[in-house]
């Protein structure tokens, strides 16, 4: 009777997934509609690429100092209205920096961007995976590729205003108005009562009864971890992981392999409209295109990613994945021209599309951790590579050239072909 009821989910759970549908197409919306802006930010402001890769880094920057007091917020507002109100005050940064006349301004903006950007980030993915209990079945990929459409229509918002002359504080202020109204009406669909502890280990139990996914190839780890023991003496005796070390060991993994995502999806946001315009002379639309085309791929990985991973397994679909973009980016870099060059991007997004999803649900899923610890530390961790991607980009790119420094993507590409083991493989039938 449970199975049935998760399998067919009421009126109510329904109308939270288009409400959570929403708030992950604003969020990708909102930064977007800044990113094909950079170049002329970066122009108006008279400044280099190491000091534009450090102005850039204030946004995750803020995210990661702001990303472990998601949870307080949370806790405070609930997952729903923290989403919400850090979708505001996200707009608010962006519109802020768009218009900023300086660079202190313009890394300020940014980090109080990213700062708010965390909190929805972790809100609305805590919603999600709240829903997703409901229904009984995966449905995390699909919230992220909405978020990829987002992208896609922020960026081509941003293409359409360059093209009819718009200023940034028009263009801006139109998209940040869109998106909160957006998000607004959307609060008023998602769920409600209480999230608590309790709430969620019953909701984790009705899934599980539903045929949720089990983490796969945690050996010790599968059963509960705890303070030093016998168990944790013997394996010291006998050199092989204990539980607690075998979840710490593939929590480090699924935080790289989810920085591995952030790595490309921060050289398409930060870099490529730079390195079409700059280094290979494409209009300041046509760079457009290369951003678009990563966030556009990746959609559309994402969006078939339930399916392949039902049927391949996480551990192939992402191994798959690093391959594509070693291989496409490692060829746009090596003969650099511009369509290439997109199609590179285009190539590395779609190989990525499924690496923070699934980094996420196994850690929101790891035993021996309270319900959302797993999730909090890989969305907050994961940013490291938001924030250190830019700079190190950026002084690659004035002692070498930008096409070297995004020799980072293919490397991010073989991170996660090394680091895919700990995914879980292809479930075995009557499992």
């Amino acid at each position: 009777m449970t199975v049935d009821v998760l399998r067919r989910p009421a009126s109510a759970e329904r109308q939270a997934r288009v409400a959570v549908a929403v708030l992950f197409f604003t969020n990708g919306a909102l930064f977007a509609n800044l990113l094909p802006r950079y170049p002329q930010i970066k122009a108006d402001l008279g400044i280099g690429n190491a000091a534009y890769g450090l102005a850039v880094a204030a946004f995750p920057a803020g995210a990661i100092a702001a990303g472990l007091a998601a949870g307080v917020v949370i806790r405070r507002m609930g997952s729903a209205r923290a989403a919400v109100a850090g979708t505001l005050l996200t707009g608010a940064g962006i519109l802020v920096a768009g218009l900023a006349d300086s660079v202190v301004l313009f890394a300020a903006a940014l980090f109080l961007a990213g700062a708010m950007d965390a909190v929805t980030d972790v809100a609305q993915n805590a919603h999600g995976l709240r829903v997703q209990r409901r229904y009984g079945r995966s449905i995390i990929n699909s919230f992220h590729a909405i978020w990829s459409i987002g992208a896609v229509a922020g960026g081509s918002m941003a293409a359409a205003a360059i093209a009819l002359d718009l200023s940034r504080g028009q263009h801006l202020a139109i998209s940040g108005v869109v998106f909160a109204v957006a998000a607004c009406v959307a609060l008023r669909f998602c769920l409600s009562g209480p999230e608590t502890e309790t709430e969620t280990e019953t909701e984790d139990e009705a899934g599980a009864g539903a045929g949720a996914e089990p983490v796969a190839d945690l050996g010790p780890a599968a059963g509960p971890t705890s303070k030093s023991g016998p168990d944790d003496r013997a394996g010291r005796r006998t050199g092989r992981p204990t539980p607690g070390r075998r979840t710490a060991y593939v929590l480090a993994a699924l935080v790289l392999i989810a920085t591995a995502g952030t790595l490309v999806e921060d050289a398409g946001s930060s870099w490529a409209a730079l390195y079409l315009s700059g280094s290979l002379s494409a209009s300041v639309t046509l760079a457009a295109s290369g951003y678009i085309a990563l966030v556009g791929a990746q959609f559309v990985g994402r969006i078939i990613g339930d399916r392949l991973v039902d049927k391949f397994g996480q551990r192939t679909v992402a191994r798959a994945g690093g391959l594509i973009v070693v291989a496409g980016m490692g060829l746009a870099l090596a003969v650099p021209t511009v369509p290439g060059t997109i199609l590179g991007f285009a190539a590395a997004g779609f190989g990525v599309a499924t690496l923070v999803p699934a980094a996420m649900h196994e850690a929101d899923e790891l035993p021996g951790l309270k319900p959302g610890s797993g999730l909090a530390i890989v969305s907050w961790l994961m940013r490291l590579g938001f924030l250190l991607s830019p700079p190190v980009v950026g002084l690659v790119a004035d002692a070498a050239s930008l096409r070297v420094g995004l020799l980072v993507v293919p490397l991010a590409g073989l991170l996660v072909l090394l680091l895919a083991g700990v995914l879980q493989p292809r479930r075995r039938k009557g499992l």
